[in-house]
């Protein structure tokens, strides 16, 4: 496994907050706080990584801000901004049987009930109602947007055979 492939980004660095160091997060987490939960994050600036212990953190307004150690000023704390947070994959938790990360879903192919190919799950993205499965057509690179809903929409979901079952026509 690649380090890209045993580590997944969770955020980024987007300025800092105060003067003792600490960074406002943007985060992918929901909730957004959930960043905090990681110990450990691999900051990465273009081709440069390096492990950073969290010291402390918390909401603060609309966002998060987090202090690392070793990082106790503004001025050290500028070379961070724009750096990606990212965490080692085995330290996400466990999700219950029927729930996936949605790193784990891009990727897979998608097939209707019927055994028709849709395409592979291009990305996923977030409408407030429910989660999307963004499917490209790579023969036509036409992209369907298919709701993931389970047991009405998405039938089954096989990480090993890297296949998604929907119940979704092709001309939907």
């Amino acid at each position: 496994m690649s380090q890209q492939d045993s580590h997944i980004q969770l955020g980024a660095i987007q300025g800092v907050f105060g003067i003792k160091g600490w960074l406002k997060i943007f985060s992918f987490c929901r909730p957004k706080e959930q960043i905090l939960d990681y110990s450990t994050w691999e900051l990465r600036i273009s081709s440069n990584a390096d492990i950073y212990n969290l010291q402390e953190g918390k909401l603060h307004g609309n966002g998060v801000v987090a202090k690392l150690q070793c990082i106790d000023d503004r001025t050290q704390a500028e070379t961070l901004i724009h750096a990606e947070i990212w965490v080692a994959k085995n330290n996400l938790p466990s999700l219950a049987k029927d729930e996936f990360y949605w790193f784990q879903l891009e990727g897979l192919s998608v097939i209707n009930v019927h055994g028709d190919l849709l395409g592979h799950v291009k990305k996923m993205m977030e409408t407030g109602a429910n989660d999307v499965l963004v499917v490209q057509d790579k023969a036509d690179q036409q992209e369907t947007l298919i709701p993931y809903v389970r047991e009405q929409v998405v039938k089954h979901v096989d990480l090993e055979e890297k296949i998604i079952t929907v119940d979704w026509q092709k001309d939907y």
